[in-house]
């Protein structure tokens, strides 16, 4: 029946238990004609290794599936135990994804499919990152890169925060995780339904949050309770008002007439005598947005500077929720 179905067959033989020399039963099973047989021991585990090897051997190459370009990509991350497959859980209203009180039942990355009336997306729920001093079998391990490898993959990342810690120092490496990858971002304070308020609450975590992810003042902020199902409609319309602003191309003209502004404004600093000159400026990307400007003296743009024009595009163009690159080139240099 095997031979007939013309699939591949890979031969194992339990119960070899015996280690060093071969136990010579296993030459009887040749006489199945289905190839070399391998011994193994489930008791022991002798010989799995060979065993998997033989049947990766068989296996396709793994190819993405393609989604539909309309598809928005969005990864939830954050440390273990914050309520990321929760959040997951109330979006599907299904459990998709294991739930548990003990932080990092999440191994994987999961991926779901899930569509309404605002659009489709993919869900990538995500193992929490740990602490690395606590990352210490290789299991952790890969789940940290898989988390890592969802936040390449996706369009939106949603950061999400536990409304009772706070911003903890983990939060700020997932966050900074994020960032440096150019992702589009959302901070989400989930357990917000099991925090005593008052009329102010919110306006002091919002400063808190805003403090403590300094470099992350570009994204917005929605306080949640997956549990409840509080706000969690809005996360759908602030995921897509993000995407839009990561793949926001400006003009040449417009951003040169923002920059003809921003100069007359604030002067260009000066070293020793010498004026920095802004040129022009131009996009040369988007996912982030990438901007090049061209000057006199690269060494004379100051990092300061630099957070000042990014400031003024923020202001004039908007942008909320990405990140910006600004590239600082000297005038006959290669654009790009």
């Amino acid at each position: 029946m095997l031979l007939r179905s013309r699939k591949p067959v890979v031969l194992a033989v339990n119960k070899m238990d015996q280690t060093g020399q071969m136990n010579p039963d296993i030459y009887e099973f040749y006489n199945l004609g289905l190839g070399d047989p391998f011994p193994v021991s489930a008791v022991h585990g002798h010989g799995t290794g060979d065993l998997l090897d033989a049947c990766l051997e068989h296996f396709p190459d793994e190819e993405e599936e393609e989604l539909e370009p309309d598809v928005m990509r969005v990864a939830v991350i954050g440390k273990p135990n914050v309520g990321k497959s929760s959040l997951i859980n109330r979006i599907l209203g299904e459990e998709r994804v294991i739930v548990s009180d003990v932080a990092g039942t999440t191994r994987d990355a999961v991926d779901s499919l899930f569509e309404n009336e605002t659009g489709k997306y993919l869900f990538i729920d995500t193992a929490g990152m740990r602490k690395k001093s606590k990352v210490d079998d290789a299991i952790e391990k890969y789940s940290v890169l898989r988390a890592t490898m969802a936040i390449e993959r996706c369009d939106v990342c949603l950061i999400m925060l536990d409304a009772n810690e706070g911003v903890t120092e983990q939060d700020t490496k997932v966050a900074g995780l994020a960032h440096e990858a150019g992702k589009g971002c959302i901070i989400v304070v989930n357990k917000w339904d099991a925090v005593e308020k008052d009329g102010k609450t919110m306006d002091r975590m919002r400063e808190d949050i805003r403090r403590d992810l300094a470099y992350m003042t570009y994204a917005p902020i929605v306080f949640i309770s997956a549990l409840t199902g509080q706000r969690v409609p809005r996360l759908f319309e602030l995921i897509r008002y993000v995407s839009e602003q990561c793949s926001m191309r400006i003009t040449t003209g417009m951003l040169n007439s923002v920059l003809a502004d921003a100069t007359a404004r604030v002067q260009p600093p000066t070293d020793k005598g010498k004026r920095l000159k802004v040129f022009y400026m131009t996009q040369v990307g988007v996912k982030p947005p990438h901007f090049v400007c061209f000057c006199n003296n690269a060494e004379l743009f100051h990092f300061s500077y630099q957070r000042y024009l990014e400031n003024q595009i923020r202001a004039t163009f908007g942008m909320e929720g990405t990140p910006i690159r600004l590239t600082v080139r000297e005038k006959g240099d290669k654009e790009g």
